[in-house]
């Protein structure tokens, strides 16, 4: 099953429509802010930190290009070509992959994880905008790039995260400048309970090897100058190791 048409169009129109500097889109903060914070959670639970890191819904590639500098092979893989466009637009040098890729889809996981043996995955906020039907396959998607030596980590927006973003939408002035192109293209993040992320995986056949809470930072801020912070929810995901 690949992610519904609804889906790749939203994102694809999100993404054409989007500015191409760091920081303009509403989850783009700094890495040190996100995935320098995840790295430092992840890193302990690697099996093998050398096999290939996927960085899954790469968006503009930010995030990309600092595991990049970090992993001796980084490839950015998302469904929007516009986002690829952007991604490699920002990494004249090449320090890191871009992919088309739809990890919903079976058959584009398995080519890639052919190419690429058991990889790392690193993976910010995607299922809880994901439509439910498309959640098992992307999950199930994940599992098949880890194979046996790979680890996941994901970061979802927890249940705590929606009343906060309801209010920036209600707001009477209008949602802020960086959050309203989501809802303007029907990205609005879905519900998505705390308990249903690790229960995906292990329905992937995933085990749940440690997890957490941890604001998701984002580019955007309050009138009051400080910046907007998401509730939100991390785990580390693989095969569960035999003696």
């Amino acid at each position: 099953m690949s992610v519904t048409s609804r889906y790749r169009a939203a994102w694809e129109g999100f993404w054409r429509e989007a500015p191409g500097q760091q920081g303009a889109v509403f989850w783009d903060a700094e890495p040190a802010l996100t995935a320098g914070r995840h790295l430092a959670l992840f890193e302990a639970h690697l099996i093998d930190p050398g096999l290939p890191m996927v960085d899954l819904g790469c968006g503009n590639g930010t995030q990309t290009r600092f595991l990049a500098d970090r992993f001796p092979r980084v490839v950015g893989a998302d469904l929007s070509q516009a986002a690829l466009d952007h991604a490699r637009a920002a990494d004249p040098a090449g320090r890191a992959a871009f992919r088309l890729l739809d990890a919903g889809d079976k058959s584009e996981a398995e080519t890639l994880h052919a190419e690429l043996g058991d990889t790392n995955v690193y993976m910010r906020g995607v299922l809880h905008q994901a439509d439910p039907g498309d959640r098992l396959p992307l999950a199930q998607g994940i599992a098949t790039l880890v194979g046996e030596r790979g680890r996941a980590f994901l970061v979802e927006l927890s249940e705590q995260a929606q009343p906060v973003l309801l209010g920036l939408a209600q707001r009477p002035e209008g949602p802020p400048a960086r959050l309203a192109p989501v809802f303007r293209h029907g990205l609005a993040p879905g519900e998505v309970a705390d308990h249903a992320v690790p229960e995906l995986l292990r329905a992937a056949g995933l085990s749940v090897l440690a997890a957490g809470e941890l604001p998701l930072i984002t580019a955007e801020y309050g009138p009051d100058g400080t910046r907007i912070e998401l509730p939100s929810r991390w785990l580390v995901a693989g095969r569960a190791r035999t003696a």
